[in-house]
């Protein structure tokens, strides 16, 4: 299958970045290009539900949308010690559409700091003027004009009205506000502190993936654009330095594909794996491996990065909960400033979550979400000595800086104080530090068998308080209250080292950076270091993580990457 036909470019990984690299580029007739998915392909309006559905935990949670088997370590490491860290599910999407298929839908574009931040760590020209024109281009703003919004792109954004927010939002806001914080409204407009109403990627009632909006039946019909589905690439392949091609897994053939130009777009964990098993990465570990040496980039894996954060749980007063007709989890936010030492502006996150889980427990428990928005904590990306061609190794290394531990704290004593507010905490009947045990996480998993179990539970629940509180305290908060993290900063150092974990927001692990700088991978053209014909547009080249969701940032980098190409052609 495609092994007589040369291309021009193939993309690899048909995600949040690669659906929009592969419908830039096969935009101008001349170039043949082909996107391999590892996922199933599904032509817009063929998605399954649980694809369709706005409430992102239903395929977050599905097997059959993931990667099955990807584990990650969230934790510090332990030092000298023992590495007892557990490794728990990470459900990185694996459809086309990648994450923008499985993830919560937020749009959100971040701070301009962040940005004019990449320049200054050797990514030229991705300022915030330089990445601003592709942030337009890549959305559709329902709600917002003006110069910082798009309004004829593919990924249509709009804004729930207040007046439809569940009651434990309205309770958030209304709390936030008696505190003095401010109502930004378009949180991609204005970037001082405050609470806002969230930007969601959907139509309709219907998700907007990367899928949706630039794989359309239209784009799918040039005849100079290919897609095949459930095609694992094993490695990237060259002669000498320059890229030839790649060699794929598909329904058990084994087959090299030509190509002029490959772009890897397989997201920050898969990335760096696909450079590794292709023999670019540290020396050494190839050699570890027993891969051939092409190229010996140190940076590959290394810098991995994301949101460090801490939740707590808020059992909802029936009357607080979701109606029916929303599905969507979540409404408004609030960035804010920590205001520790040498962290920029808006270097916190806050958001109610009215729905945790998509069983009947997780309907009734609503999240305090809170996170670092610009962390320093870095972790590596290796390959899994024992099966190269396997998930993985992660470790995100979460709260070894201990400026993201301090300022977690800094965050749960405000997040403490907000649910005391009578405006929030008179829509919950009880708020507890979230624990997510073993067994939480295997009833997160889509299932009949679960689908029934929690729906039991939740009925418990709702009818008596005090087993709902027994439930509580043995089975998601490990028996602590808020008061015993509050009174005791141990307390508090342990439970964050215990509970912290990320939001799907991988990124850096093949960072973009100047070219005597030994840990960048790619230059700012996105071409990686030390061969030809080799380019990376994921979040993995991100050179520090936005204070955004990162989905629509890796739109971005798609887009830009693409515009980058098209110029140079």
């Amino acid at each position: 299958m495609f092994e007589n036909q040369k291309f021009d470019y193939v993309i690899v990984g048909g995600g949040s970045a690669g659906c929009v690299v592969a419908s830039r580029l096969s935009e101008r007739s001349s170039n043949n290009v082909l996107l391999l998915e590892a996922g199933e392909d599904f032509v817009p309006g063929t998605e399954p539900a649980e694809i369709r559905d706005t409430f992102a935990g239903s395929a977050h949670g599905n097997p059959r949308f993931t990667w099955v088997g990807q584990t990650v370590a969230w934790g510090p490491r332990p030092g000298n010690a023992p590495d007892d860290r557990k490794r728990v599910r990470y459900a990185q999407g694996r459809v086309i559409g990648g994450g923008s298929s499985v993830n919560g839908m937020i749009s959100i574009r971040g701070v301009p700091w962040d940005y004019d931040g990449w320049v200054e760590r050797g990514a030229k020209g991705w300022g915030w003027e330089d990445v601003l024109p592709y942030f337009k281009k890549q959305e559709t703003d329902l709600d917002f004009d003006g110069p910082l919004h798009g309004k004829d792109g593919p990924m249509a954004v709009q804004r729930i009205a207040a007046e439809r927010w569940p009651g434990f939002t309205k309770g958030f806001v209304e709390a936030a506000r008696k505190e003095g914080w401010q109502d930004l409204k378009d949180k991609n407009g204005v970037f001082d502190d405050g609470y806002f109403p969230i930007a969601v990627a959907h139509h309709e009632g219907h998700r907007t993936s990367t899928a949706t909006a630039y794989l359309t039946s239209d784009v799918r019909a040039r005849p100079n654009f290919n897609i095949l589905g459930d095609a694992r690439v094993e490695k990237v392949l060259f002669d000498g330095t320059r890229v030839t091609g790649v060699r794929a897994h598909h329904h058990g053939e084994v087959f090299d594909i030509q190509a002029n130009e490959v772009v890897v777009s397989s997201g920050a964990l898969h990335s760096p794996a696909m450079l590794l098993r292709s023999g670019i990465g540290p020396a050494g570990e190839l050699q570890e491996y027993g891969i051939d040496v092409v190229a010996d980039r140190a940076g590959v894996g290394k810098h991995l990065m994301e949101h460090p954060g801490v939740n707590f749980g808020c059992y909802m007063k029936p009357e607080s909960r979701l109606s029916p007709e929303l599905r969507m989890p979540m409404y408004a936010g609030m960035r804010w400033s920590s205001g520790v030492e040498g962290c920029p502006a808006g270097d916190m996150y806050l958001i109610p979550m009215n729905k945790s889980f998509w069983h009947a427990v997780g309907e009734r428990i609503g999240l305090m979400m809170l996170w670092v928005n610009k962390s320093f904590s870095t972790g590596e990306v290796k390959l899994n000595p024992d099966d190269p061609m396997g998930t993985p190794d992660v470790d995100f290394n979460m709260c070894s800086d201990v400026r993201d531990l301090e300022r977690l704290k800094i965050g749960v004593r405000m997040m403490a104080n907000l649910c005391e507010m009578p405006e929030l905490r008179d829509t919950l009947h009880d708020v507890f530090p979230i624990s997510y045990s073993d067994r939480a996480r295997r009833y997160a998993v889509y299932n009949a068998a679960n689908k029934f179990q929690t729906w039991v539970g939740g009925q418990a629940m709702d009818l008596s308080g005090p087993l709902r509180r027994w439930i509580i305290r043995n089975f998601v908060s490990d028996g602590l209250s808020i008061s015993d993290v509050l009174e005791d900063d141990s307390v508090m150092t342990e439970w964050i080292h215990k509970t912290v974990l990320g939001h799907f927001h991988a990124s850096c692990s093949n960072r973009m950076g100047a070219a005597d700088d030994p840990g960048a991978v790619t230059d700012p053209s996105a071409r990686v270091y030390g061969v030809e014909g080799l380019r990376v547009a994921d979040a993995s080249i991100m050179p520090a993580v936005p204070c955004a969701n990162t989905n629509f940032p890796t739109i971005m980098v798609g887009e830009k990457v693409a515009g980058t190409i098209l110029a140079e052609g």
